[in-house]
């Protein structure tokens, strides 16, 4: 795999049952690029070695007086020069392309993985965890599975020129087979502490890096808070702890690298002081011993890759651990599914609550409990994240469809969809039928003034307002607009079945009974289920489904429920649980339904407060009232 061929078709199947099998998982799956490492590697090493034998060749061919042995030596120096420099060309550019193309399979994994898992993912993993993964982490793996090739080719290079030097002069070369082994094995003592300390380290990064994406994802609720100087506070301590952690991490290994230098430097002051004995008794020639130093003092630059090795094992292994642990996150269904792909179409049905919502009509669904609904609205998707009984489609089980199939077939918005950054015209190009243009769609949403002010904050987009583009997340804009942005991208799919999780929580009256009557009319003879507490959109649902405790209590249509179950009055106008079961059932106590003014800002919302009158009829008057004023 080279670079301009990223992405990987598949990058495979990753062994994650531990940190160290991910890393070998990944060295196997790159075996063609790290033999071709390798090779230019003992190419590069091989060349720099023979450079002292061919000097030590030279010396003695000028001692001796021999001319022919001096050109000789001079030609090979040549050689030698030529080979270190293709050899380290080459092995720089293998080792940059294993080391970018590691990082690049890590991530494809993890996108994979993000996009399998879906909502569930951030339920299961920190959201700063899985940003930390995907940034500083990938690297770290990638560095050590590209060190590897290079490693392997220096300890290789060692023993060749260990053995060389014995052949070439058994006194001194067996002081440096004798000297070598110590000089690698002296810092394993302190690898497990450098170890410890790097993890240390890692850990608080990790949850420095956590931190700062929380308060990122919560800014605005901070600075409404008056929050800032607090998560401030909290971050500049949690960085602090980085620091300090980062700064010991790099005592031990200074402390490592100071051996490395001083070693050799040992074993290079014992070979020149035997080695001069030896000449001085006539032993050994002038040209031998430079051959023996020059080659203990080469021998330096490959031992200098175990330091590296240690340090890339060092900081990768928690990285590749923190990889392996997302990456064995698996779904609670098979999403490869027990059926042939298919797309069916029928009644939407959730065995589990009895809720059905029949094909081609308007569904809304009412639910006390938040996170019920949620897990419900999960569960109508199929391949929930939490094991349980699968919701039908026609019949069909969807949990047993492949997950693309499923998907395909019903799209959940859940109550806190995500804008990607880009160009409007990006973020609204996603997979669909073709029947909902992107104009329809945001029309029905009601987008008209979220064109205006994206087209306002972005040059060049006068002409043509989907070239506008969105800020990461979509911050610049309002919780509303950011809504009904999200909600046109939903309808665009044109799904088999719809479903809304409060798709309008934050939208004011006038404008979500517009909204109501857009997806209304835009969605007409699909099936559409949207969970809400609303009377603006229950009210214009084809039937309202209300459910108490996890089960279906009741099926009717908006106004109905509202005189008939007082459970379902306390839901909507958010009356007290106390209140609400003290009242006669012709008489419902006083409340504020959801949808008084609200969070997007605008004017003119309508609230039925305290002041609502106590008899049925009345609360219908005002609920028509309201419709008039939308």
């Amino acid at each position: 795999m080279q670079i301009q061929d990223l992405p990987y078709p598949d990058p495979g199947v990753p062994d994650a049952r531990s940190g160290s099998r991910f890393l070998w998982w990944l060295f196997r799956n790159q075996l063609g690029g790290q033999l071709k490492a390798l090779a230019w590697g003992m190419l590069h090493f091989a060349s720099v070695s023979a450079l002292p034998f061919c000097v030590g060749l030279a010396i003695q061919a000028v001692v001796d007086r021999s001319g022919g042995r001096l050109a000789l030596a001079g030609g090979l120096m040549a050689l030698c020069c030529a080979g270190n420099a293709l050899g380290d060309t080459f092995l720089h550019r293998a080792a940059v392309t294993n080391w970018i193309t590691a990082a690049a399979r890590v991530q494809q994994l993890l996108a994979r993985k993000a996009a399998l898992l879906g909502s569930a993912l951030t339920r299961r993993v920190a959201a700063g965890e899985v940003v930390a993964v995907s940034t500083g982490d990938v690297e770290k793996i990638g560095w050590f599975v590209e060190a590897v090739s290079r490693f392997t080719a220096a300890a290789l290079t060692i023993v060749l020129v260990c053995v060389a030097l014995v052949v070439y002069e058994p006194a001194l070369g067996l002081v440096v087979i004798l000297g070598l082994p110590v000089l690698a094995l002296a810092v394993l003592p302190l690898l497990p502490h450098a170890t410890r300390r790097a993890d240390v380290q890692r850990e608080k990064a990790g949850r420095a890096t956590e931190l700062a994406s929380d308060t990122v994802a919560g800014l605005r609720v901070l600075r409404g808070i008056g929050g800032e100087a607090l998560f401030l506070d909290r971050y500049r301590d949690a960085s602090q702890e980085v620091r300090h952690a980062a700064v010991r991490s790099a005592r031990m290994w200074s402390l490592i690298s100071a051996i490395q230098v001083l070693l050799p430097g040992l074993l290079l002051i014992a070979v020149v002081w035997h080695g001069v004995h030896l000449a001085r008794e006539g032993t050994i020639g002038v040209g031998e011993l430079v051959t023996v130093y020059s080659s203990v003092m080469i021998l330096t630059y490959p031992l200098r890759h175990f330091e590296e090795i240690a340090m890339a094992y060092s900081f990768s292994r928690p990285s590749a651990k923190r990889a392996a642990r997302v990456l064995a996150l698996e779904r609670a269904t098979d999403t490869a599914g027990s059926r042939a792909a298919e797309t069916p179409a029928g009644d939407l049905y959730d065995p589990a609550t009895g809720l059905l919502a029949p094909s081609g009509r308007f569904t809304a669904v009412v639910c006390g409990d938040p996170d019920t609904a949620g897990r419900l609205a999960e569960r109508l998707g199929g391949h929930p994240s939490r094991e349980g009984t699968s919701a039908l489609l026609g019949g069909v089980p969807l949990d047993e469809l492949p997950l693309g199939s499923a998907r395909t077939a019903v799209l959940v918005q859940d109550k806190d969809p995500v804008l990607l950054s880009g160009t409007l015209r990006e973020l609204l190009d996603v997979p669909a039928s073709g029947a909902v243009s992107a104009g329809d769609a945001l029309a029905a949403a009601q987008c008209d003034d979220v064109l205006a002010a994206l087209a306002q904050g972005s040059l060049g987009a006068e002409d043509d307002p989907m070239d506008a583009r969105i800020t990461e997340r979509g911050r610049s804009l309002s919780g509303g607009q950011r809504q009904r942005l999200a909600l046109a991208r939903s309808l665009i799919t044109d799904p088999e079945a719809l479903v809304l999780d409060e798709p309008t929580s934050a939208v004011d009256s006038h404008t979500e009974a517009r909204i109501a009557e857009g997806v209304r009319a835009l969605r007409a003879g699909r099936t559409t289920v949207v969970f809400t507490s609303s009377p603006l959109l229950l009210d214009r649902a084809d039937r309202t489904v209300f459910l108490h405790e996890g089960e279906v209590a009741a099926v009717g249509v908006h106004r109905e429920l509202l005189r008939t179950e007082p459970r379902y009055r306390a839901v909507v106008t958010r009356e007290t649980a106390a209140r609400g079961d003290a009242a006669p059932a012709d008489r419902p106590p006083t409340g504020t339904p959801r949808n008084g003014v609200r969070g997007d800002g605008a004017e003119g919302a309508t609230a039925l407060g305290d002041d609502v009158p106590r008899r049925d009829e009345d609360v219908l008057h005002r609920l028509e009232e309201i419709e008039e004023t939308a």
